[in-house]
């Protein structure tokens, strides 16, 4: 039996890595299970990437002296509520590329992947003396697709470097998705959050003389912008758990910590069509909560792992005291646009962030309207995923991808100058939507007649090191960065609530912590102690539609 539990490496900063460990443990869990970010480890093609959070052998050796054993998901797709469902954007770069099947230019990049990337986890496998318990092989291929050969090349690619250990697949219980999903050779597992009962009984049909697994229980769920938070009762997650390891199954908790999304790493999905970005936060309602500290989740689910665990279950570490409360005024500004571009290219038609290189930002499109003509809509099609709208410089509309879209425009000149700044907030990370590009994907028309000629200029917001602190704040369109300072006497955790502001981007000292949004259910961004210093700090926000008065509030805990 395996008692383990979910904690990313890619959402914990890796000073926090030993307390998050330890507090698995405290759980009751001998395992920790954590999936591989193919697109933070390869942001450009075979240009990688194993530092910082990144530094996936050094997590795996920290569970190690942590006492837990591993499993390792290394996808090359893993959903996750990621971006792209791990996924590098640049793989869209390329209009026709083809995912998650057996494709020879995705195989290729595949390929050179899991050269980088497998011998970190080959060497510290338990069939050579280390912690690596269990390998997965592709996620929920079953929802998905039903490549048979691309899945037996995926076990073929992980055995030939050299990964020796057992071979699991995972998907829902549904006969269509077991019937796709799974591999020979490669035991079946199951994800589910309730019917422990009926879901081991579906794999027991299609596997037989598989131990029963649950690798994902899901014990809480993660938000969408917009939409309300989601929370599970203790008392019901524990009973299910209760139940799974009554029925004689190993369990993976789903999540065990489920930490932070930071910088532009939360994904999205498509619901009937409707796109809902994920928020920041990935707290998950798990029993370990983003700032690591127990919740009556977590002490349920401990009384219940007690009675499966032969090992001694050490208490949790405790967290000290957060930071206190304080307000910081932001007095510095600085308008977006007046930024030099990273880079800019001409085009027919708008270029996708892919195309451009761009992951995630902000893309400002141009062109020239000729006139004289009527009033008609101006179709942003495919936008993905928010635009401001100018013509001749003034804002004229802000638009959506799951809602407005279009705009009323009138060139009573001979021509007029129409700017889209598009921003993208997440690409999709589970279904067929997956592939997710970003930009005005299917072009702009006015009523029925395409617009060409377009200059694209993009400003990446991931490093914010250069920006020209300084420069006149000129009247003009646009969003404004905001910088203040954070005085502090010893790091210690907070969060930071922008009430007034409406939607943007926050830095602590360059660091990224994420996207906030008014419309929530997020209302506070976590702010972990390893970002800050003792003295100064720099506060730096991205404000995309205007706020009422530039300050931020350092609060003790999450939450309105």
């Amino acid at each position: 039996m395996i008692l383990s539990g979910a904690l990313h490496y890619f959402r914990v900063l890796p000073e926090q890595w030993p307390h998050r460990l330890a507090m698995v443990r405290a759980m009751g869990l001998d395992t920790v299970e954590t999936y591989i970010a193919w697109n933070l480890h390869e942001p450009e093609p075979g240009r990688f990437d194993f530092t910082g959070h990144a530094d996936l052998g050094r997590f795996l050796d920290a569970a190690a002296e942590a006492g837990l054993r591993a499993i390792v998901r290394p996808g090359p797709y893993i959903c996750a509520e990621w971006d792209n469902g791990g996924l590098p954007s640049w793989l869209l770069a390329d209009r026709g590329a083809r995912l998650r099947c057996h494709d020879a230019t995705y195989l290729g990049h595949v390929a050179r992947f899991f050269d980088a990337v497998l011998p970190i986890v080959a060497e510290r496998q338990a069939t050579r003396g280390g912690n690596v318990i269990m390998v997965q092989a592709e996620n929920e291929y079953g929802s998905y697709g039903s490549d048979r050969r691309y899945l037996a090349w995926l076990g073929d690619a992980l055995r030939e470097r050299g990964i020796d250990v057992p071979l699991v697949t995972s998907d829902g219980p549904a006969d269509f998705m077991l019937a796709a999903g799974t591999l020979a050779g490669a035991a079946a597992t199951v994800n589910f959050g309730s019917e422990p009962d009926e879901a081991f009984a579906a794999l027991a049909r299609f596997r037989p003389d598989d131990p029963p697994m649950c690798m994902e229980f899901w014990d809480g769920w993660f938000d969408h912008w917009g939409r309300e938070h989601n929370v599970r009762d203790p008392a019901d997650a524990a009973g299910t758990l209760a139940r799974i390891l009554r029925a004689g199954a190993s369990v993976n908790l789903y999540m065990a910590h489920g930490g932070t999304s930071f910088g532009m790493w939360a994904g999205a999905n498509l619901e009937d069509g409707t796109y809902l970005p994920t928020v920041t936060s990935y707290d998950y309602d798990a029993p370990i909560d983003e700032r690591g500290a127990p919740t009556a989740k977590f002490w349920a689910f401990r009384e219940v792992l007690s009675r499966h665990q032969t090992r001694e279950i050490p208490e949790p570490e405790p967290l000290p005291p957060p930071l206190p409360a304080a307000s910081v005024r932001l007095t510095e500004t600085l308008r977006l646009l007046d930024v030099p571009p990273a880079a800019t290219a001409e085009a027919a038609v708008p270029p996708t962030f892919e195309e451009l290189g761009l992951h995630h930002g902000l893309v400002l499109y141009r062109a020239e309207l000729p006139g004289p003509r009527q009033a008609r809509d101006l179709h942003l099609d495919g936008l993905a995923d928010r635009a401001h709208v100018y013509v001749d410089g003034e804002q004229v509309a802000v638009a959506e991808r799951s809602g407005r879209t279009s705009v009323g425009v009138a060139v009573p000149g001979a021509s007029a100058t129409v700017e889209i700044l598009v921003e993208s907030m997440g690409r999709v990370n589970y279904g067929p939507g997956l592939g997710d590009r970003k930009g005005l994907v299917g072009g702009v028309r006015h009523d029925q007649q395409y617009v060409h000629g377009w200059t694209a200029s993009t400003y990446p917001v991931g490093d914010i090191s250069g920006l020209p602190w300084g420069t006149p704040d000129t009247a003009g369109r646009g969003p404004l960065f905001h910088r203040g300072v954070l005085t502090v006497t010893e790091p210690r955790d907070g969060h930071l609530a922008l009430p007034g502001w409406t939607k943007g981007y926050v830095w602590v000292n360059g660091f990224c912590l994420g996207r906030y949004w008014d419309r929530g259910p997020q209302h506070t961004l976590y702010l972990p102690w390893p970002l800050l210093h003792a003295g100064d700090n720099e506060l730096v926000v991205l404000e995309l539609d205007g706020c009422a008065d530039p300050v931020i509030e350092l609060r003790t805990a999450p939450g309105p």
